[in-house]
């Protein structure tokens, strides 16, 4: 749980799925469709200036009775999303997805954007780092 989330980075590869802010809503949900994600950074040049994921689409559109078709994701992203650096461990970022209620932190370097970390790339890490640890006690335990 001590590691850093650049490992996780390192493991799951470099694709970081973006998407502009005066794209539509109905242009992000295809994107979110076609790359099986749940949010797509907004990148203006190569500056991170939002994230829109499904849950801001289904609240926010619905919510303002909102054309897809028409609205700009501009309108419905959270903009200058809360970022973290490479160097917080699994735990810290488990720590505070729990606590924000965030399901996506896009990690930055000096400025650089490196990825982007869900939850679920945590769970899994955790749950991977949890069976290996079990099997080697199983196997001191056993004298393997």
């Amino acid at each position: 749980m001590r590691t850093p989330l650049s490992v996780l980075l390192k493991d799951k590869g470099s694709a970081i799925h973006h998407i502009s802010a005066q794209a539509t809503i109905h242009e992000c949900i295809v994107k979110l469709n076609e790359f099986g994600v749940g949010a797509l950074l907004v990148i203006e040049g190569e500056k991170l200036i939002g994230i829109i994921s499904e849950r801001d689409i289904i609240r926010k559109l619905i919510g303002n009775k909102s054309d897809p078709a028409k609205a700009q994701v501009a309108d419905l992203m959270t903009h200058d999303p809360l970022t973290v650096p490479p160097t917080m461990t699994v735990q810290e970022a488990m720590k505070l997805v729990t606590e924000k209620r965030f399901r996506h932190l896009p990690v930055v370097e000096n400025g650089k954007l490196l990825g982007v970390i869900s939850i679920g790339d945590l769970t899994r890490w955790v749950m991977l780092q949890q069976e290996y640890e079990i099997a080697a006690l199983t196997g001191y335990i056993q004298g393997t």
